[in-house]
């Protein structure tokens, strides 16, 4: 029988498919009302939303050359000194809208004047209450601890938002692909994935990814730590480079993450060093070259431009966190100290 977390994985593309479908002209009115009210973006977000915020950051950066950064939710909840946030947009991220600090992120931002998106599935939350705007994620109820549909309806969401300010149609029939990719991914890893069983007494490993995935690394290692236990530390190729590098020995587990695009040959670069470093190397890749030399290679489609590569590349990281869980018998459902909604202050 599968687990809910196997089931929800594999509902992606039909989420991302409702999406598209329910909110295109939704975001696009969004975008009408906000452009030219706003000069960069502050995103409040907590663990698997704060990853997606990543990815806004290189997205709206190159895509839309707009600044992002990420808020201090404490400032405003414990401390209650917010800054100042003329000019700003303000997004909240939170699959349910409940938690206190993320509430008064947007909270302060309405009293500031300033315009407010929630990006939440639940459109009777809290934090959706507080938001001038609001796109839902269309996951229907996500059973399992782990998020997994909630996040990657949280990036196209903001890959939404990114065309529609641009108002770019090659973008956004780029964008209609991504369900298609998402499940040839998830049927093109079904017997590799088996070979997870390999990596059952693992007790550390390294994430790295960069410019787009820089997200996707983080998000990897937080389920693979949600799920097994495993100390994952992800880290930006470069970031690695200035002194983490040094862990690395042989047998050393590094789950690089590097699709096709601008930042590949850094990628391909460290991958060279790591290898010589005999450190056991899994690759997310559509590159045949890096997949070719991996201990496990994590293939993707090759057919996507770098900006939508993130909404794939999770992909096999969720079924690698969760085929290891399996293997080192445990709950993936129900990760041991963890509960479906977090409420910080």
């Amino acid at each position: 029988m599968n687990s809910i977390l196997d089931l929800e994985i594999n509902e992606q593309p039909a989420v991302i498919l409702e999406l598209l479908k329910q909110e295109t002209d939704s975001v696009k009115k969004i975008a009408a009302a906000i452009k030219g009210n706003f000069k960069y973006v502050v995103i409040a977000a907590r663990g698997t939303s704060d990853n997606a915020a990543r990815y806004a950051q290189y997205l709206l950066g190159a895509q839309n050359q707009i600044q992002v950064a990420l808020a201090t939710p404490s400032l405003f909840s414990i401390y209650k000194t917010p800054p100042d946030l003329s000019h700003a947009l303000v997004i909240g991220i939170s699959q349910s809208g409940q938690s206190p600090d993320i509430i008064s992120v947007l909270s302060e931002a309405r009293a500031q004047n300033r315009p407010t998106i929630a990006i939440t599935n639940d459109v009777s939350s809290p934090l959706a209450k507080q938001a001038n705007y609001i796109i839902p994620n269309h996951a229907q109820k996500e059973r399992a601890v782990a998020a997994t549909k909630t996040y990657t309806s949280s990036l196209a969401a903001l890959a939404m938002l990114s065309c529609a300010l641009e108002n770019d149609a090659d973008r956004w029939n780029e964008l209609a692909k991504i369900p298609d990719a998402i499940h040839q991914t998830i049927l093109d890893l079904k017997n590799v994935i088996q070979h997870t069983e390999r990596y059952r007494y693992m007790e550390h490993c390294a994430v790295l990814g960069r410019g787009y995935n820089y997200s996707t690394a983080f998000e990897v290692a937080l389920k693979v730590k949600e799920l097994t236990r495993i100390v994952a530390e992800p880290y930006s190729s470069a970031d690695f480079r200035h002194g983490p590098i040094a862990t690395v020995t042989q047998g050393f587990p590094v789950i690089l993450v590097a699709p096709g695009g601008s930042i590949l040959p850094d990628m391909a670069d460290l991958f060279d060093h790591l290898k010589n470093l005999q450190a056991e190397m899994l690759v997310i890749s559509d590159n045949e070259g890096l997949l070719k030399q991996a201990a496990l290679p994590l293939k993707i489609p090759s057919t996507l431009p770098e900006w939508l590569t993130p909404l794939v590349a999770i992909i096999p990281g969720q079924l690698f966190a969760l085929n290891l869980a399996l293997a080192r018998g445990m709950n993936p459902d129900a990760p041991a100290g963890l509960r479906k909604v977090t409420e910080t202050l």
